[in-house]
């Protein structure tokens, strides 16, 4: 028995070798890949005047960090930082070196909650994010009267794969449960299989982080669903062991 680990780069490789040291036997399969857009100028121009902070992934934040550094400026100290989990709080706040407010549970509708996303009147909010994503926390701030810029920090890039060997490959490997920590690599994974494989796909155990993403796996078929409520590989792993 085997998990295939979908987490990109870096962070799905650490989980990877954190499960083996637990005796789980892991796959590591991207399913995209997270690029610093060096680019990227929203950061430069707004987040001197920002009120408020909010990173929505760890990938924003180090990307960002590599993009305020390239242009030689600092984060503010007078900003209120916010992220949507522990785990992002804890990488915004070694970078900024600055107190970061999370919500318990990790994601975009806990986060609004927070009493420091009440009476936004006037306040500037700068997100850090991906290329793309849910508008959820943008349009729930406007509608309090919040300034919102997005600062697009990396670009998220698909990774084409084969999936008639690479379902051969994951049957043969004994691959019972499956790790995915958004819905973008959820549909990705499912819209490249036939009805064949994908039968086989979805009658494999799925962890995911939010019962947001639990809802897009239903849909899809999906009939072993554990939500972890957090994407941080310790809460993974916890989730895995017996």
């Amino acid at each position: 028995m085997a998990v295939l680990v979908t987490r990109p780069g870096e962070q799905g490789k650490a989980l990877c070798s954190l499960l083996e040291r637990h005796g789980i036997d892991a796959i590591h399969h991207p399913l995209i890949d997270i690029v610093a857009d060096l680019e990227e100028t929203n950061l430069s121009k707004f987040v001197e005047h920002a009120h408020i902070i909010i990173a929505v992934s760890q990938h924003a934040v180090l990307c960002a960090q590599q993009i305020l550094q390239n242009n030689q400026i600092p984060w503010p100290k007078q900003a209120i930082y916010l992220a949507v989990g522990q785990k992002t709080a804890h990488y915004l706040s070694k970078c900024t070196q600055q107190k970061v407010h999370y919500p318990q549970v990790s994601d975009s509708e806990h986060l609004l909650q927070l009493p420091e996303l009440q009476n936004l009147k006037r306040q500037t909010v700068l997100i850090l994010r991906g290329n793309g994503g849910r508008e959820l926390i943008k349009e729930a701030l406007v509608r309090q009267g919040a300034k919102v810029h997005y600062s697009e920090t990396y670009k998220r890039e698909l990774i084409p794969f084969d999936p008639v060997s690479c379902v051969s490959l994951w049957k043969t490997q004994n691959i019972d449960q499956i790790i995915i920590t958004s819905g973008e690599q959820l549909d990705f994974l499912c819209s490249q299989l036939n009805p064949k494989q994908l039968a086989w796909l979805t009658q494999q155990e799925l962890f995911i982080p939010s019962q947001r993403i639990a809802d897009i796996a239903i849909q899809r078929g999906f009939t072993q669903v554990r939500c972890t409520g957090s994407a941080s590989n310790q809460e993974l792993l916890a989730a895995l062991q017996p």
